[in-house]
């Protein structure tokens, strides 16, 4: 007997949370991060002596110097400008941006990302308040420039305890963390081809935060091995993933109604049946079933 199998259902996509509790849930931890970067400000000695180390560190790695760097993008002057801009407006907007068109388009992602930069931010947060870090802009020993203050725009003043801007909270790179996440994210969430350039965001900022003198390169790197960890334990959602992934495949590679035989021991004879397509194969197969089950009336010998 043949059934016909019915394309699987696509799953269901995930519900959104309440827009309201997200609005709140995510104010008040960016408010909470905001308040504990206030709170870790002043530490000026530590902040020195741990400049120093890492430093040493970097050379003991071998790390590009980023004196070196900082020198070489300013031998353009368009170029740090544009390094400049892209420091002070880009990565505070592209992560609101980014969280709001996970929220909307793909909210089977969107808890998973929400919950990713938690976790993310969460353990930034306690490095900025256990190793206050002096950037190297502040660190003498480097003689680098604050870019922005020599070519604009400017996003520090004098370092100040009392500011909510915490100057010495350089460990790890949010910029850079966020930029990676946002990048992973859009890849996971999306099948484009041309998804993987969203490489050039977290590679343009790493870029930005070392040549502009506000980070180390082990600010970016701790922040990339944090997310890493976050990651590990917070995977996607598979059922997410597999719904984008149907969704992003092409019309010809989706899967079409087959047949089935559900009994070996009836399995139709091989024939003209079996050359023609899946509609006249069930008329033919009707037809058999009714000339079987026909009145044998034909066969029976007719009264004269």
């Amino acid at each position: 007997m043949l059934r016909p199998l019915r394309d699987r259902q696509r799953p269901a996509p995930s519900p959104r949370p309440p827009l309201i509790r997200e609005l709140l849930l995510v104010g008040a931890l960016y408010l909470a991060y905001k308040l504990g970067r206030r709170a870790a400000n002043g530490q000026f000695d530590d902040a020195y002596a741990n400049a120093e180390r890492v430093w040493d560190l970097e050379r003991f790695l071998r790390l590009p110097s980023e004196a070196a760097v900082q020198d070489l993008v300013l031998h353009s002057e368009a170029l740090i400008r544009f390094i400049n801009v892209y420091y002070a407006t880009v990565h505070f907007p592209a992560t609101v941006v980014f969280l709001i068109w996970m929220y909307w388009r793909r909210p089977g992602f969107y808890v998973w990302i929400r919950w990713t930069i938690t976790w993310l931010t969460g353990a930034a947060l306690v490095l900025h308040l256990l190793v206050p870090l002096a950037p190297p802009r502040l660190f003498r020993p480097l003689r680098m420039i604050d870019t922005g203050l020599e070519y604009g725009p400017a996003v520090y003043d004098k370092p100040d305890p009392n500011s909510m801007a915490n100057q010495f909270a350089a460990m790890p790179s949010l910029h850079v963390g966020w930029a990676v996440l946002i990048a992973v994210g859009l890849i996971v969430a999306t099948r484009s081809r041309l998804r993987w350039l969203w490489l050039l965001h977290p590679l343009i900022t790493a870029l930005a935060v070392v040549a502009t003198a506000h980070h180390y390169w082990m600010d970016g790197l701790v922040a990339c091995a944090i997310l890493g960890t976050v990651l590990y334990f917070l995977r996607p959602p598979l059922r997410a993933a597999a719904s984008a992934a149907r969704a992003a495949a092409p019309a010809s590679n989706r899967r079409v109604p087959t047949t089935e035989v559900t009994d070996p021991a009836r399995t139709p004879e091989v024939g003209a049946v079996g050359s023609v397509g899946d509609g006249d194969r069930e008329i033919a197969t009707l037809r058999k079933k009714q000339e079987l089950a026909a009145p044998e009336a034909g066969l029976a010998p007719k009264d004269h």
